[in-house]
């Protein structure tokens, strides 16, 4: 079955070269460093590392807690981190720059695979959440290197998919050593798909543990008296296709009884940030650039963050919150950040990527799950004219956080157990 897999994945390579030339039109960071794709490097690497794999921005700032944990205790180590997208790869060099090496993961072929650990020889392969690749596994498993799913989850969608191929990924997933899951519905998930019951324990979420610097507060608090001149602010986050055109309905519905209110958008995916320009813009509505470094006047409408790896700083410049890929059957996104920085928190009725935290917060009234447009205007002007309101939704949802918090300690005893 893998030999079939790897067949096709030959392939489809071309076509995948196109797709990346395609995307490349509105990101250009997808027309390079396509020799990382294939695994040939240039320049010598740093050998026998610890390696740690995140897809993209999401997975990166949860394997940034565990790196930064792994360096504390083995300060001589080298690190390697490996991501998929260029966002993602952006991130980690904003984040890490040259304490860790990093290249993007090659594409799952035997021959790619194999140039990769010969390159890098890693003493440990660390995956973040989800990537299941067969041959990635497999030669792990055949270099004997220590193979760890870290703050793994499994929707109940893929779980579908993965089981119709039941034998063939318990073959795949007896080269991973432990499997450490966000929730103890990921581990039933899976141990359904052919991972070893043994090999899997519950060890809860990274993303609890995120930490918000001082400093980070006080950016934040400078953009909003600079920037934003200290007006009520509205942030819509990680958004996506179909879900701006929402909120740019009620700010407009709104905007009489809320002169004072500033809608702050920030796009998920940077090749989007043209196309939300343009939608403001057939809305004549006043739209601000981050990129322009000007500050909002009386009659700014929309402030669109065009630049990357500055959401936590303008959460902390908001006043309210909405998260977005949850409007749209994305599955949403992480919804902790503004949490535990302390404001406000609502979503949309698409959460399935977070099941556990979006129960959790909604058991305590700690955040807002709106269904529809009304929904969110409702709700939005209670948070904006009742102080005491907000109040008590930050409080506990900080609780929330708070009370959650260790996964990354847990999975950090479980690395070195294989070091």
């Amino acid at each position: 079955m893998r030999i079939f897999y790897s067949s096709l994945f030959y392939i489809l390579l071309p076509f995948i070269f196109l797709r990346l030339l395609w995307r490349g039109i509105k990101a250009p960071a997808y027309r390079k460093r396509w020799n990382e794709r294939l695994a040939f490097y240039s320049s010598s690497a740093l050998s026998d590392v610890a390696w740690f794999h995140a897809v993209s921005v999401g997975e990166a700032e949860s394997v940034f807690q565990l790196v930064k944990c792994y360096q504390n205790a083995y300060p001589d180590g080298n690190v390697l981190i490996t991501t998929t997208t260029p966002t993602g790869s952006a991130r980690v060099k904003a984040v890490m720059g040259k304490k860790v090496e990093h290249v993007y993961l090659p594409y799952d072929t035997p021959d790619t695979i194999s140039r990769f650990i010969r390159h890098f020889r890693p003493k440990i392969a660390v995956i973040m959440e989800t990537e299941i690749w067969p041959n990635l596994f497999y030669y792990c498993g055949k270099n004997r290197i220590p193979l760890l799913i870290v703050n793994a989850r499994l929707s109940e969608r893929s779980e579908r998919g993965y089981r119709k191929l039941h034998t063939f990924f318990s073959r795949i997933l007896a080269n991973v050593n432990v499997i450490s899951t966000q929730s103890s519905i990921d581990k039933a998930r899976f141990i359904q798909i052919g991972a070893e019951p043994d090999r899997v324990i519950t060890t809860g979420n990274i993303k609890f543990d995120q930490e918000i610097p001082a400093d980070l507060i006080v950016q934040g608090q400078t953009i909003k008296n600079e920037i934003f001149c200290d007006r009520q602010v509205w942030i819509i986050a990680s958004t996506h296709k179909n879900e701006e055109q929402v909120f740019l309905d009620i700010y407009k519905r709104i905007k009489n009884k809320c002169p004072d209110l500033l809608l702050v958008i920030v796009p998920r995916h940077p090749e989007r940030f043209d196309e939300v320009d343009n939608i403001c813009q057939a809305h004549q509505l006043e739209i601000l650039r981050r990129s322009q470094g000007s500050s909002c006047t009386p009659d700014t409408d929309v402030y669109l963050a065009d630049t990357m790896g500055e959401l936590k700083k303008l959460y902390a410049a908001a006043d309210i919150a909405f998260v977005g890929g949850s409007l749209v059957p994305v599955g949403g996104h992480n919804v902790l950040e503004p949490a535990a920085i302390g404001i406000p928190v609502m979503f949309g009725p698409y959460m399935s990527n977070f099941k556990e935290i979006e129960t959790g917060l909604l058991s305590l009234n700690a955040a807002i799950q709106c269904k529809t447009p009304e929904e969110i205007e409702k709700n939005l002007v209670k948070l904006l004219g009742d102080s005491l309101f907000r109040k008590k939704m930050i409080d506990k949802a900080k609780y929330f956080v708070l009370e959650n918090n260790g996964a990354t300690r847990k999975n950090m005893t479980l690395i070195e157990k294989f070091l």
